[in-house]
This record gives structure tokens, sequence and C-alpha cells, in this order.
């Protein structure tokens, strides 16, 4: 929100600078994020003075150039080749100086000495257009005969500068967006530190009404929607340029002038936070405002041109036939003010918030005015607005108020109550306050006190505090007017102690295994919960958002993935190739058995995953080392590694393919009770296309929260490396093409679960000289006894008990 310093003045009194000002906003929590000097002429007039042309001579090599001497209050006189046919001696004159800037729209340009049809030239006589006073540029600019020789340009025309405020307000603050709001919370601060101000604003006493010639009736059919609906209709304008006064307000907090009667709306907007939409009353067919909404699919063309079709949701500003706006939203075609235009009506209106804020998110359409109504305004202050526009409207068009207010308030909104107990205020800032301190500044914030007792105040919150229902509210508005740096610190920290539960273990590991993958090479990444559904097809087990900012983000993530081939995109497309990727992040499902209208939770399911991602080299560039790709393999290492830092056992996991679409080939590691763990693979080349990526990506996903659950029991424990040594046994075993090592591994721990401590494939061959449908595994076996060194018999035992349970589960031959 731009707010202007001397606007801002208008509205309360004091004599605060503006970075005063911006400490003072910034302490009761309307947060002021930059401070600005800005001049309502660009470039503030600098390097142009009053001259007086002494001589003014024809040009000797030009029929329309005049050769002057202009004194700027200097020491010598400058001479300036002017081309203006008005341009004569004894002139007072507007000069820009040598060295001075201007500017034609966003073009600049310096003031430079020059020669022109070979005389010399140390400055320029400016015209009105040139300098940004006005639009004449028929001459240049002659001054009474009273204007001082050599005075500044800006101290002639009284030319000062503003300050612009950009405020930072919070989406509960829908209050201070206007400067009126802003005077309310600065008034309020001004009061509690002892200044000496007052609060004010233009009163309606010059509304009246000159005549009935245009009465307007309203109905509102949706009384959900819209609570309160009034309007005005105004004859006679002039639809023109607005007043200097005007344009200055709204350029300087970054709003475009388009003519009075619309800058009107908006000035009322800026200043007191009401938005008003603006018609031409020859479009309100039937002189009759229906407040509805359409049959679902209506077509309806925007004031830009732009196409949309109405939903039954969507509440419409309609005359007796169509529709003419979407409501709190943006105006139709035809409906808005024109050079033509004559007549106008005006609304003044409050609208459901929700019903705005859908509309406005349904349409793609966001708007000063519907990010005031979404946020929910003052319903109080409907009519002020609207007899200030109308009172401008007759100063600056010349037009004439045609008709009674219609104002439609069916059931007006009642005001919240508070009970707010003192010693709640109390132990709630931490800080005894004095009740008297309490009081005057809920007074000061517009709250009316009802009833007090000696341990209670009761409350009435004005409309436009919407944020203000409970009172925890009230005490947080009592603490910031009242001061956050005015509550000691105490010297006392009072604390419990805690014991370490499953979720602190569930990040200690976390963290210890993320500095683990930041040693190997990689970079965290941290991706956005919400993505798009189109990732993953039509699913029922999405998570979807109720109403979501865009279709890139409305839905909950169901794996990492998604995120990680973004951040993948976001770097290949600046020339970073070789990337390797970690992040930790919840994942969501829904399933749609579980659904359960007493417990709407229960079919909701929330996870803690890791995902990690490999792509490009492994090497690359260097003098000790050719090159060489990242693979499948090296994937497969750091997730072992993993697997190992956290204590999880090889003889606790089952490894069988994947069969997730996302991968060409992967890997699911499982525990004995079949619940997937991690899933592991090489990402698909369509997959990868969608993402513009052509290097291969290797992609683990580990379910950390079901992991976290295998090791629960695990006992750390401490063992001397064993006496007796291992022995190492290689099988060379001819088995189908379907047949995975997986299964070969899980057959040998199931035959030896206490001798058996490794099993390891360590070359696979396939190849014209095996039968067909074949292909050759050598799996490495090591054996240990920690207690004894082991005999030939027990291992020709062990391994023949293994050979004879492979042969007959999997159909397999020795070579």
């Amino acid at each position: 929100m731009n707010i202007s310093y001397k606007w801002l003045k208008e509205y309360v009194d004091f004599d605060l600078t503006a970075q005063e000002v911006c400490d003072a906003l910034t302490s009761t929590g309307l947060e002021v994020d930059a401070l600005e000097e800005v001049q309502s002429i660009k470039g503030g007039l600098k390097g142009l003075y009053v001259g007086k042309v002494l001589t003014c001579e024809a040009h000797p090599n030009s029929d329309h150039l005049h050769v002057t001497t202009v004194d700027l209050g200097k020491d010598e006189p400058s001479q300036i080749v002017c081309g203006a046919p008005n341009v004569a001696a004894g002139q007072k004159v507007i000069v820009a100086d040598l060295g001075c800037v201007l500017y034609d729209g966003d073009q600049e340009f310096v003031i430079k000495k020059s020669k022109l049809r070979g005389v010399e030239s140390n400055g320029m006589i400016c015209a009105e257009d040139e300098i940004g006073i006005g639009n004449d540029h028929a001459g240049i600019i002659v001054l009474p005969e009273d204007a001082v020789v050599g005075t500044p340009a800006a101290e002639y025309y009284h030319l000062e500068s503003d300050w612009l405020i950009e405020v930072d307000i919070t989406a509960n603050r829908a209050d201070a967006l206007s400067h009126w709001g802003v005077a309310r919370d600065l008034y309020a601060w001004l009061k509690q530190n002892g200044y000496q101000t007052s609060l004010h604003r233009p009163d309606c006493s010059g509304f009246k009404v000159d005549n009935n010639d245009l009465p307007v009736s309203v109905t509102i059919e949706n009384l959900e929607a819209c609570k309160r609906y009034a309007c005005v209709s105004i004859t006679d304008c002039e639809v023109k340029e607005s007043p200097d006064w005007l344009k200055n307000k709204l350029t300087t907090i970054g709003l475009r002038p388009i003519n009075n009667i619309v800058d009107i709306t908006n000035y009322i907007m800026m200043a007191y936070g009401q938005p008003l939409h603006c018609f031409d009353a020859d479009m309100v067919k039937g002189h009759k405002i229906v407040v509805k909404t359409m049959p679902e699919g209506t077509p309806f063309q925007t004031l830009d041109g732009e196409e949309h079709k109405l939903s039954e949701r969507d509440l419409a500003i309609c005359n007796a036939e169509d529709p003419m706006c979407i409501a709190g939203v943006f105006g139709g075609k035809g409906s808005g003010t024109y050079e033509t235009t004559r007549n106008v009506v005006l609304e003044s209106a409050y609208f459901h918030p929700t019903w705005i804020r859908k509309s406005a998110r349904r349409h793609g359409l966001s708007t000063d005015a519907s990010f005031r109504f979404e946020r929910g305004i003052d319903p109080n202050g409907t009519l002020y607005a609207l007899q200030q526009a109308a009172i401008l409207c007759k100063e600056l068009a010349g037009g004439k108020v045609s008709m009674e207010i219609c104002d439609v308030y069916p059931e007006p909104m009642k005001n919240p109550i508070v009970e707010l107990n003192y010693d709640y205020v109390h132990s709630l800032v931490g800080k005894t306050i004095p009740v008297e301190t309490i009081k005057s500044i809920c007074e000061t914030l517009e709250m009316k006190v009802l009833s007090e007792t000696a341990e209670a105040l009761t409350l009435e919150i004005p409309a436009y505090r919407v944020d203000v229902q409970r009172p925890c509210d009230v005490v947080e508005d009592i603490l910031r007017i009242y001061g956050y740096n005015n509550v000691e610190i105490p010297t006392q920290l009072k604390g419990s102690l805690v014991i370490k539960g499953d979720e602190d273990q569930k990040h200690k590991l976390a963290n210890l295994v993320s500095e683990q993958l930041v040693g190997e090479g990689f970079n965290e990444i941290l991706n956005n919960s919400l993505t798009k559904a189109a990732y993953y097809g039509e699913s029922d087990t999405l998570v979807r958002i109720m109403n979501p900012l865009s279709s890139d983000l409305n839905v909950m993530r169901q794996s990492l993935l998604y995120g990680g081939l973004e951040s993948i995109q976001h770097n290949v497309n600046r020339k970073r190739q070789n990337l390797r990727f970690f992040e930790f992040g919840n994942v969501y499902t829904f399933d749609p058995a579980k659904k359960n209208d007493d417990d709407p939770m229960q079919a909701y399911k929330e996870q803690y995953h890791a995902g990690l991602w490999v792509t490009g080299k492994r090497v690359e560039g260097s003098w000790a080392h050719q090159n060489e790709d990242s693979t499948f393999y090296e994937l497969s290492a750091y997730v072992e590694n993993i697997l190992r830092r956290i204590g999880v056992k090889p003889g606790m996991l089952v490894r069988k393919k994947s069969d997730n679409d996302i991968f060409s080939a992967g890997i699911t590691i499982e525990n004995r009770g079949g619940k997937k763990l991690i899933e592991m693979g090489i990402i698909t080349k369509k997959l990868l296309k969608q993402f513009g990526l052509d290097a291969p990506v290797y992609y683990a996903e580990l379910n950390w929260t079901a992991l976290m659950k295998v090791i629960k029991k695990n006992e750390v424990l401490y063992t001397e490396i064993s006496k007796f040594p291992a022995v190492s046994r290689d099988l060379a075993l001819l088995v189908d093409n379907s047949v995975e090592f997986a299964q070969i591994e899980q057959i040998a721990r199931q035959t030896e679960k206490k001798l058996l401590k490794k099993v390891e494939l360590f070359d696979v061959y396939e190849g014209d000289k095996l039968p067909a449908g074949k292909k050759s595994y050598a799996v490495n076996f090591i054996l240990q006894d920690e207690e004894k060194t082991m005999g030939d018999k027990q291992i020709e035992a062990i391994m023949n008990k293994l050979i004879a349970n492979i042969k007959k589960q999997l159909n397999a031959e020795l070579r």
C-alpha cells in the first residue's frame, strides 16, 4: 500500500518527519518497507531558473532561429539559441542551464553546450511541455515582470516534494488499505506517546440533491453475497482531465490519471478504503440495478475486451436486462465512463469477502477494488464515500445530484462485542499495564466502552476492524499501540524439561544425513508443498486445494520428485548441468475409502520423505581422472550410505523390481512386512522431456517416516572386531532372465540368518554363449562366526544348503 506523506497530514495533525512517521507506523504493526522522495513533476525542476532575455537577434544562418543573451543572475549572461516564435528581448523566461536533465516520457536528455547552425548555445529557453508544468508547445513560457532573475524554477512554481511511504499490509489489516485507515493508527500512536493531535476528515455538508431527474432503483436478490448496496445519479457531467491537485495525488502513489470521474472513484478508494464503481447512466437499462447471480456459462465481456463465462457463484451487477459488472471485481464493456458520458450512476456497496475472492480467482482478475473487498471493508463507510464522490463530481465535472441516495441495507451488520478482562491482558502481555492506559488506547482505536467494572471492560468493536473479534485480538491491538519495546524482557526464564520424542529423533537423523550428503557433494533444495495436479494425471488420491491461487498450485504434492525436476530444469537452463540435490519435506495423500464425515481428517495422510537427485557427470575437467557420467549405481551407493548412517541393517530389507511408471528401470526396497521404504531408479525419457531435460536423471525417494519406525527399536551397541576370519565364497549362477538379484539375496538370508554377513552381486553376463532366455549372475557370499573359526565342513554344509534352495526356488544352475 503506497501512502503519501502530505496526503496523510490532511487527516491527522503531526510535525513528525517522514522517517519518524515510518518508525511510528512500523511500531504499530504497519511495517514500512520503503521510503522514497517523489516530485509531482519528474526531476523536480532541478537546473531550471528564471532568466531575462537581454538581447534577441535573428540567427545569421537560419530564418526561424534567434540568438539571445539571457541573464540568469550569474556574473556573465549566457548566449542561447532559441527557435520559439514568441521569444523577444526584455522577457522573463524559464531557462534550462547547462547540466539540467529534462524528460520526455521515460526518455531523458541533458542540456549540454552545443552549436546550432554554427552558433554556440549554452542552455535552453523552455516551453511548458518541455519542463512538465503543462501541455503548451506553441512557444516559450513568458513570466510576469515581477519574476526575480536567478530564482530556481522549483521555488518560483512553489514545487514541493512529497514522500512515498510503502507499507506492507498484512492480510488481516484490511482497515489500513487507505490513507484514512493508516491515519487512524498513527493518531492512536501519537495520543499514546503524548503528542497534541487530532483526527479529522471532510464532512458531507456539501452534499445535497439538486433535482430528481434521474431516479435509479436497486434490488438485491442475493443477500448472502451483497449485504449493502447504495447508489446515486449525477447528471450533466463534463468528462475531462482532472485538476492538477487530483492528478498529483494519484501519480504520487503510482496510479495513472484517466479522467475526472474515474479519478474521483480512485481517489475515494485510496483515501477512505471504499471501492466505488461508476456506470454510464445511459447503459443502465430501465434505470434499474439488480444485484444477483446469473445462470452458469452466461457470456460476459469485461472493460478490457476479454470474454468470460460467468459462474452461478459469480455475483453480478445487472441492469433490467443484462449483467454490467462482476461485483467488486471488474466492470463490463460499455458500462464505464467515456468522453461522451454525460450522466453517471455511482455505486458504493459491501460485498461478502469470500464471494469476491472466489470470483477474482475464478476469472484470473485482480484489481485494487477486489483486493479490498475480499479482505473486508467497512460496511458503515459506504454512504460517506458515496456522498464525498458526489460532492467531487459536482465540483470537478459540474454535475447535478439527480436523485436521493438509494441505500438498500435490509439486515444491518452488528458490531462485535468483546469482554476484556484486565488480568487476561496482563497475563498475555507479560506486564501490568495501567487500566487507564488500556481504556485510552481502546478509545483512540474507536472501540466503544459499553460497560465497565473493576475487573473488565465490555467493548463494541468498529465494523471495519475485521481482524478484531476475540479478547486476544484486542490485547494485540493494545500492545501494538502501547509499544512492544515498552514490554521489558524478564530477568528470569521459566521453562519445563521435556523428554525427547520420536519427532526429535526424526529431525536429528535428518540433520545428520543432510551433513553427510553435503559432504558427498550434494546441495539441499526446498520446494513448495503446493504443486500442479497435471503432474499426477487423473488421480482420486490427490489432496486438492479448495481455493487455489493458480492451476500450478492446486494440489498438495504426493512426491518430492517434480519439485526437484523443476530445480534441475532451472539450473540446466543456466548452464549448470552436473547436479546432486537432496530435499527433506512432507508429502500428502487422500484415501477416498477412508472418507468419514465425523472425522474428516481420517482420509488424509502426511508423511516425511527424503529425495535424492543425481544428473550430469560424476567427474568432469579433472587432470587426474577422465570424464565420467553419473550412474544409477552411484545413486544406489548414496542410499546405502544413508541406511548405514541411520542404523538399518541389510538383513532388515527386501529389494524388488519397481513397477512405478516414473522409472524406466528401478527398484523398490521394503521391510520384511512388505512396507515400501525406498524407491529409486532412472527417470523415464518421456517425463524428462516434459521438463526439457536431455541428460539422464537418477532419483531416489525415501519414506523417512517409515524408516524411523524400522529403526525405532534399534539399540546402539558396540562389539570388538571379531578375532575370527570371515570366509568368502563365489557362485556363478545360470538363471532365467526374469530372475532378479534381490530374489537370490532374499533366499540366501532366509537360508542362513546368523552366519551370512553379506551378499553382493559382482558380475552379470548375458550373451550368445548362454542358452536363450538365460543370464549369468556372479554372486559373492561372506560367512563369519563371531565366536570361532569356521571349519570346511560347516562352510560346505551352508553353501550346499544355499545352492540347493536357490536351485529349487529359482530353477538355477551352477556354471
